[in-house]
């Protein structure tokens, strides 16, 4: 049994980080029944290219495991459809401007009057207080000091190759939903989450958030080397590159034993990693030096030997051939009845060793609606007609 089967998701988001969130509990065993404009959908539909016969790659990444209706919101028989959805559910995520669902009619304080079971989670970019600031990727990356401390040293600011804040924000709203279904158990009430994307960011900065606080100082861009370890970074081999990370004094030991530098381990500027921090310009010039000689795959094979952390950097392809990532199941696909054969990279987790299931492809808009209206919201089939 899936940890999520039977409750059902009111879905009235678009983009990535409401779809993100809702595809995490889809893939959970929740029914997620996702809202949709009729002749428009998603915004992210018309995302690309690519397109694989018309349909988004963008979309199919982030919406497998739900049923989608088509509903107009700007009609009072939407709006009193929709209503009737969701206090047929058990959670409703949203990612609208801040005030918008409420201006729909599918508000928390309007909702939670019908349902006071229902779990509401509100993602935005800056929170549910901060109605005037509209939540994107980019923005957030830069407001929150990620870019501040991505690139290197001498470059311009870098955002991450990947919409980070949309996926943060997704992860932990599906996380507090989590929480708060559980706590309905117990208190047989439902909650209202507030997910902001620029918190979801700033509570990712760890380490760089405690360098901040202990020093008063803001970290800087450290480029592909770890501001409080080395050698950890990327160094140059004979044919391309290497990442280590050299965490201990004793695993700094071993790697200078590993290189052929041996030599390294007993010079008293390098005894510590606080004294390997302090001269990390002169021990990355004596590291560089010793990898140069020989390729990328031979000092991998070397440090794993040894037992020093190490890794190739690889391209996607590269990624998705390896045998490992298959036997892991981290690729999964499923039929399309547009797109054919999708490959989607699934999510990590296994449950007493069972990965989850794609039980539903993407859906195409609107596929599911009169299934869902008669199935949830208990229309008749005159009913159905008129609305539709």
């Amino acid at each position: 049994m899936d940890p999520l089967e039977g409750i059902r998701v009111f879905d009235l988001t678009h983009a990535l980080a409401g779809p993100y969130c809702t595809m995490l509990l889809g893939d959970l065993g929740a029914d997620v029944i996702k809202i949709e404009a009729p002749g428009e959908g998603d915004h992210s539909r018309g995302w690309g290219p690519p397109f694989v016969n018309g349909e988004s790659s963008y979309f199919l990444s982030v919406n497998r495991n739900k049923r989608s209706v088509a509903l107009d919101l700007k009609s009072e028989a939407g709006r009193k459809a929709a209503v009737l959805l969701a206090t047929a559910c058990d959670v409703l995520v949203e990612n609208l401007r801040p005030g918008t669902a409420a201006r729909l009619g599918l508000g928390y304080e309007d909702l939670k009057r019908l349902h006071p079971g229902l779990v509401y989670c509100a993602i935005s970019g800056f929170g549910q207080d901060r109605p005037s600031l509209a939540g994107y990727d980019q923005i957030v990356q830069g407001t929150a000091g990620l870019m501040s401390i991505t690139g290197l040293p001498d470059g311009p600011p870098i955002k991450l190759g990947v919409p980070i804040g949309d996926i943060a924000a997704g992860m932990f709203g599906a996380n507090a939903i989590c929480a708060a279904l559980y706590a309905r158990e117990r208190k047989g009430e439902g909650a209202f989450i507030d997910v902001a994307m620029q918190d979801s960011v700033m509570a990712l900065l760890t380490y760089q958030g405690g360098r901040y606080f202990a020093t008063g100082e803001a970290p800087a861009r450290e480029g592909n080397q770890h501001p409080t370890i080395a050698p950890y970074g990327t160094y140059a081999t004979a044919d391309g590159f290497l990442n280590l990370a050299v965490g201990s004094d004793s695993q700094f030991e071993k790697f200078c034993a590993a290189i052929g530098e041996p030599k390294l381990a007993r010079d008293a500027r390098f005894a510590t990693n606080r004294d390997r921090q302090a001269r990390r310009q002169e021990l990355n010039m004596e590291v560089e030096a010793a990898l140069g000689r020989r390729t990328t795959a031979e000092w991998q094979a070397e440090l794993e030997r040894a037992g020093v952390p190490a890794g190739p950097i690889l391209d996607l392809g590269q990624v998705f051939a390896d045998p490992g990532v298959h036997a892991r199941g981290v690729e999964v696909s499923v039929e399309h009845p547009d797109a054919g054969t999708w490959r989607m990279v699934g999510t990590p987790w296994r449950l007493d060793g069972t990965r989850f299931q794609v039980r539903r492809p993407p859906p195409r808009l609107g596929e599911h609606t009169a299934e869902v209206l008669a199935e949830v919201a208990g229309l008749s089939a005159d009913q159905l007609e008129e609305l539709l």
